[in-house]
């Protein structure tokens, strides 16, 4: 999917919702246990109940991998679903992946050609070859960890590196990468203070913002100092949402908690 597209989805949908299929079987309805394919089930009657409220889907592929050969079919059946339902919804497989070049390669063709999600995410530890692989795909989108929203983000990605952060360094480095256009970002909305510096590293780029509701973040607040004359942002939610009851209303309830974030995304962008 071309930036253009998600940007048109974004102002048909008066939305920036990204969705989580952070799938938990210990969470789900008693109900769908019963069920050949309990995980595909599951995100096949989330998404019918919210993608007219969002423009992506996110599902974290440890939740996938941790149920062996099933949760990796699940989620074959999952991103088969969406591309043929919802053609017009961007795609992350979340998997932070990154490795030397050739490893890379191989990520890259995993997620882009035999799954084909429109994006994945990365981790930049291991520099330039290890990212580029993925930048090398034509319409698909390299999701780079650059500032994150948990507790150990200080260990490394704040502290000061010859007179400036590290995750500065390392979103400025990135930008001088061969098919840099491809990237975004993920940023994560527990920082929001952080997101006026980030603008100015990278004015266009889209941000992948988790941590809005559950962890704290502020919607408003991402959006006053995220966003740019693109929208430029997505913002993710995945307990909030799809655990919003266990109960046989799970899908009503979830389409509930996700209509409450896409009204409010709606009142900002009319607020523009």
């Amino acid at each position: 999917m071309t930036i253009q597209k998600l940007i048109e989805q974004i102002k048909i949908k008066k939305s920036f919702l990204c969705i989580g299929l952070d799938v938990d079987l210990n969470k789900f309805p008693s109900h769908l246990l019963e069920l050949e394919d309990p995980i595909f089930e599951f995100n096949k009657v989330i998404i019918d109940a919210t993608h007219d409220l969002c423009v992506s889907y996110k599902p974290n592929i440890a939740f996938y991998e941790a149920y062996g050969l099933k949760g990796w079919q699940s989620l074959q059946k999952t991103i088969n679903y969406l591309n043929e339902n919802h053609p017009e919804i961007f795609t992350i497989a979340d998997a932070k992946r990154g490795d030397i070049g050739n490893t890379s390669s191989m990520y890259a063709k995993a997620f882009f050609e035999d799954l084909n999600f429109d994006s994945v995410t990365v981790a930049p530890y291991m520099g330039k070859d290890s990212v580029e692989p993925f930048l090398a795909f034509e319409n698909k989108h390299t999701i780079m960890l650059a500032l994150t929203s948990n507790e150990g983000a200080f260990d490394f990605q704040t502290q000061n590196i010859n007179g400036k952060e590290l995750y500065k360094v390392v979103i400025e480095t990135s930008t001088s990468w061969k098919n840099s256009e491809n990237l975004m970002y993920v940023v994560g909305a527990t920082k929001a203070e952080y997101f006026s510096e980030i603008r100015k590293l990278i004015p266009d780029s889209f941000l992948l913002v988790p941590g809005v509701g559950a962890q704290g973040g502020s919607l408003q607040d991402v959006c006053k100092y995220g966003m740019n004359e693109n929208i430029g942002l997505l913002i993710n939610s995945s307990r909030g949402i799809i655990y919003a009851s266990n109960g046989v209303d799970f899908a009503e309830m979830a389409r509930a908690e996700a209509l409450k974030m896409q009204v409010e995304m709606s009142e900002i962008l009319n607020n523009l």
